[in-house]
Order: C-alpha cells, then structure tokens, then sequence
C-alpha cells in the first residue's frame, strides 16, 4: 500500500470542520470496528492503516484522544427531494424530529438509540449538530449505516406531516404523563420530537405538537434534577413507545 502523501494527511485532518465536509461531500469514521460498519453502506474513498501512515501521521490526522489506528474517509449520502417529503415520514412505523439539539454526543447517543429502537429516519432542524461530525460518527459506533438522518425546515414540514392524520407527539414539562392510558395514541406511527438541551421545543414547533408527553419522574413529589438530558429522555420515550 502507497505511503500517504503530505497532502492527503493535511487533507484527512481539514475533514474535521464542517464547512470542509460539506465543500467535500466526505466524512471521517476512526477505529477498525467502525469503519469496516460503515463500508457496508458508504463509499470508502481513503482509507488510512498502519501500512500507509506512521502512527505520528495517525495520530495527526485523529480527532481522538487515544488514535485507534484505522481511519476512513467516506462519502456522504447524496440528498434527494424525497427523502425530506412527509410522505417518507409517514411510510415509517414511526420517525424521530430533533428541534436543535447541537451537541455532539448527545446526537450519536441518539442515532445509536434509534437503530437499537428500530427508527430508521431522523428528521431534523438545521441548527441540529452535523451528523458527520467526528464525535457524532464515533457515537454511532455504525449505526449510521442503518439511520438516515435528513436536515430540513423542520415547521413547515412537521406542518405538512400533521395533515396525513399523523400523531405529532413532543416532550414538555406540562405534557400528559407517557405511562398513563390513551397519552399516546398509536405506538405503531408518528413523529416524535425531541427539543434543544436548554431551551427544549422552539415555539414554531412546539405549537405543531399534538400529543404532547411527560417522562413523569419518581416519586411525584420529590425534588429533584430540572430535566433529563435529551439523549437519556429519548431512549426512554423510545422504549416506552417500543414495549408491546
């Protein structure tokens, strides 16, 4: 295997911004695990080893702490018109909507969860983390071959879902409680949307929500923390909506 040419690795290492992701239409995966997932499902287009680069290189061109010592670079999945329609939403037993969630890792816990949960679509608002960010793809450990994330504008879509009768249900602190009989009404189909770490739900969105829920938390009366993180809420609506 050809030794990597400076350029490459000052290349594989500018892949760590988004703007150059996006000017490229690539994104890096670390670790051989990882890696060998997402080439089922995505183009490899470099693919850096031991045989290629020294571990100094490596470790240069790594976003981890700790290198792994297998990085590749892959294409993205192109964007098509309808994979972002209501009617791709709608054909799915059931569709996750993240309203600006940025961090990171709280993105990758969530993608991981909803290939867990058997969620094969998130629909999410541009201000959402990207999907391809480093930390996000080392999170998914894979599961992004399986999870198709699409960035829309989330009102006005989740506006045109509403319309084909589907349940719109979102997390607020005045929601019903989710364990109470009839607080969600077909666990089979619908969107569920998932709001911003500190802000929760953005008001467009929240005023489209027609089943709103509430992780009641235990006991009632307790004091306790304000909130859940958002990755922890999501597993559990998730699971909620997943027990038969």
């Amino acid at each position: 295997m050809e030794h990597l040419s400076k350029n490459q690795i000052k290349w594989v290492r500018s892949l760590q911004q988004k703007k150059q992701r996006d000017a490229e239409g690539v994104f890096v995966a670390e670790g051989h695990k990882c890696v060998e997932e997402l080439r089922n499902a995505f183009e490899l287009v470099l693919l850096v080893t031991p045989d290629n680069a020294t571990e100094v290189e490596i470790a240069q061109m790594s976003n981890l702490r700790t290198p792994q010592g297998v990085i590749g670079v892959f294409r993205k999945r192109p964007i098509t018109a309808s994979s972002n329609s209501p009617i791709a939403a709608s054909s799915q037993n059931l569709a996750l909507a993240l309203d600006g969630v940025q961090d990171p890792g709280n993105l990758g816990t969530i993608i991981r969860t909803c290939d867990w949960f058997g969620i094969h679509d998130i629909y999410c608002s541009k201000d959402t983390a990207d999907c391809y960010n480093p930390k996000v793809v080392q999170a998914t450990m894979g599961a992004l071959t399986r999870v198709r994330v699409h960035y829309i504008d989330l009102a006005p879509w989740i506006a045109e879902v509403s319309k084909a009768n589907i349940p719109i249900y979102g997390t607020l602190l005045e929601g019903g409680n989710m364990y109470q009989e009839g607080a969600i009404v077909d666990k089979r189909k619908g969107v569920i949307i998932m709001g911003n770490e500190g802000n929760g739900i953005s008001p467009a969105v929240r005023q489209l929500i027609t089943n709103p829920l509430r992780i009641p938390s235990y006991p009632a009366d307790a004091e306790t923390s304000e909130s859940l993180n958002v990755g922890i809420a999501t597993a559990i609506i998730l699971a909620e909506f997943r027990r038969t």
